[in-house]
């Protein structure tokens, strides 16, 4: 039996911040609207790096942390909304800039579901036996997709990447991966592509803004996050008590703190950095664990949960055993 364990983790910010004070400078809003609707009291925003670089940084973190030669990683995969092309992905121009081999390298589209996606798909190619080390990789820049005139949307988000190795391991570290999706056709969170175009025109093709129905995407969220983290108890026959804490996708603040509340968990055991960071999509649940590793909230031995979702409308979550 192949059991799988993280080895490290790595996280990265852009260094330019928008506080909620810059924010009221940019459209109707204020520190007291945003916070008291969301948690957030700054996010930082890229300027000249791109998705790839955010990614890029994380993963040397993360391979570091980890201890491993980035000839050794014969996997990567990374969750992202944003790649910098429609093609070649993200993973592909990673893999040149680390040094890696001739492995397999693709991104996954599952929205702040992404990371738990890639968790996932790794977990098992590496459980398989065809594959040992994997780089899997969270990595946004979503404040290119930000309407900075909507004050419903523009507020939420920040750019960021977060990074984790995982390989064999001689106990079952992962314990568990579950990962679902709804499909959201009536568009309540969606970025819409590039338009098609006459051949004759051939015009430049313009990219489509974030557009949220926000009452529908709280419902949603606040159903599956608790949802998923009894399905993950039930599967394995955990209480809550035996966990250490909970990671969840940092989205809104309040979201979090009713998804407590269904389950009867202590806020204090529930990981939040959305203050700093607003939503960050792929990025939320690696920066988080990563930060919660290394704040010492999460400690060696520590038993812990991690729960996201997003657009599509997809979800994930995974216990694990630091």
């Amino acid at each position: 039996m192949i059991y799988t364990e993280i080895k490290g983790t790595g996280s990265y910010v852009p260094s330019r911040v928008l506080t909620n004070e810059d924010m009221s400078k940019i459209v109707d809003t204020n520190d007291e609207w945003i916070v008291s609707r969301t948690g957030i009291k700054e996010r930082h925003v890229v300027t000249d790096e791109y998705t790839i670089d955010l990614a890029e940084h994380a993963s040397k973190k993360a391979l570091e942390d980890a201890n491993v030669d980035p000839k050794d990683v014969d996997l990567v995969i990374v969750a992202t909304v944003t790649p910098d092309n429609a093609f070649p992905g993200i993973a592909q121009l990673l893999q040149k800039r680390l040094g890696l081999n001739e492995v397999m390298c693709f991104d996954v589209n599952a929205a702040c579901s992404g990371f738990l996606y890639v968790l996932n798909i790794a977990d098992k190619m590496i459980k398989s036996g065809a594959y040992k080390t994997a780089l899997i990789v969270g990595a946004e820049t979503l404040t290119r997709l930000t309407d900075w005139s909507d004050r419903n949307t523009c507020v939420l988000f920040g750019d960021a990447a977060g990074a984790m190795v995982i390989g064999t391991s001689e106990t079952n570290k992962i314990k568990d991966v579950i990962c679902g999706s709804k499909s959201d056709d009536e568009g309540m969170l969606i970025c819409k592509g590039v338009d098609t175009k006459d051949p004759h025109v051939n015009a430049v093709s313009t990219q489509d803004h974030i557009h949220m129905n926000g009452r529908e995407v709280f419902k949603f969220a606040t159903r599956i996050m608790p949802q998923t983290i009894k399905d993950l108890m039930e599967r394995n026959n955990m209480e809550l008590d035996d966990l250490n804490y909970i990671v969840a996708h940092q989205a809104n603040a309040r979201i979090i703190d009713k998804a407590a509340r269904d389950l009867k968990y202590p806020m204090d055991k529930m990981f939040m950095n959305i203050q700093k960071y607003g939503n960050t999509s792929a990025a939320s649940v690696p920066l988080a664990i990563d930060e919660a590793i290394k704040e010492k909230k999460l400690k060696k031995g520590d038993l812990f949960a991690t729960v996201a979702f997003g657009g599509g409308f997809t979800w994930g979550g995974a216990l694990i055993e630091l």
